[in-house]
């Protein structure tokens, strides 16, 4: 690429970074989340945020002002107007925003990747992803790219016209998809939704810890189950999620019971059986090492704010 054109792709990129600002401003006046359309959410925040507990949906996101943090385990992945960041298994998260003031909001954009379409693009397409090592990692953060760019862009301009919502938005995601795949997270895109291979397990085993919190968790069991050694088990687990398979339970499990508390106004002791805790002082111990504060004290400092 010559040097005009490196030029060229740059002042696109600023243009379309320009507009996707305004847009996003415009259509979420106040800090907060907004949901566009079904599996688009719209994100903005004029300061830093506090860290943000959360079970992290397979997404694309991209930032068009500011900065953002997400923990995956002891795992820091930072993005911001240069970068967009992509999870393509379901996960428990710690995110905050770390830029943000009131001249310059944090602006953000989320697209929830449908394992559906995306299998529809691969094959529709033909696009030919590099082959990726069997452990690689179900979050990442890569540069953003004009093209990639671009085609959030024009999701975002279905607001203006909802009328053609219904019919434009499934065919911008499909490109979007497909810029993802022809990109440098294609092959983990690819290699995550593809029948075969131990980072397939992985993610069936992911899926069977969130529908079973209440289980005991077996590893010997559930390695065998998925045609796994124990040890190779562990592994690919901590690799793909970067936490160990215990790590990862007790997380939905806190997460979950954090939820309920707030959601469904359970006790303590309720809620901790509801997610697998025998032992409620024991349950206590772990949220206050999470969490930072027992569950009662926790709840009701999450309520004063939602009061606030």
């Amino acid at each position: 690429m010559s040097q005009q054109e490196a030029e060229l792709k740059q002042q696109r990129i600023q243009i379309s970074h320009a507009e996707m600002i305004e847009r996003i401003s415009r259509a979420v006046p106040e800090d907060g989340l907004l949901e566009a359309f079904p599996g688009v959410v719209l994100g903005r925040f004029s300061r830093p945020t506090e860290r943000v507990y959360s079970v992290f949906k397979p997404s694309f996101c991209i930032i068009a002002q500011g900065s953002k943090q997400v923990l995956l385990g002891e795992e820091a992945f930072r993005y911001d107007p240069g970068h967009y960041l992509i999870s393509t298994v379901v996960l428990p998260v710690v995110s905050n925003v770390i830029e943000a003031t009131e001249e310059q909001p944090y602006l953000g954009f989320q697209l929830n990747l449908d394992a559906t379409v995306v299998a529809a693009v691969m094959m529709e397409s033909g696009v030919e992803t590099k082959k990726s090592d069997a452990s690689v990692k179900a979050m990442n953060v890569s540069p953003t790219n004009s093209d990639l760019l671009d085609a959030a862009l024009k999701l975002i301009r279905l607001l203006d016209t909802p009328d053609e919502i219904e019919f434009l938005a499934p065919l911008i995601i499909r490109e979007i998809i497909y810029r993802l795949l022809r990109g440098e997270q294609g092959a983990r895109l690819s290699h995550l939704l593809t029948s075969e291979g131990d980072t397939r397990r992985i993610s069936k085993a992911v899926t069977q810890l969130r529908e079973n919190l209440d289980q005991p968790l077996k590893i010997e069991n559930m390695a065998r189950d998925l045609g796994m050694s124990v040890s190779g088990f562990h592994y690919h687990f901590k690799s793909v999620t970067a936490m160990s398979p215990v790590q990862f339970q007790k997380q939905i499990r806190l997460q979950e019971a954090r939820r309920i508390m707030l959601g469904e106004d359970l006790d303590v002791a309720s809620a901790s059986s509801r997610v697998g805790y025998e032992d409620p002082s024991y349950f206590s111990r772990e949220y206050k090492k999470l969490f930072g504060a027992p569950p009662q004290r926790d709840i009701a400092m999450l309520r004063s704010r939602l009061q606030a």
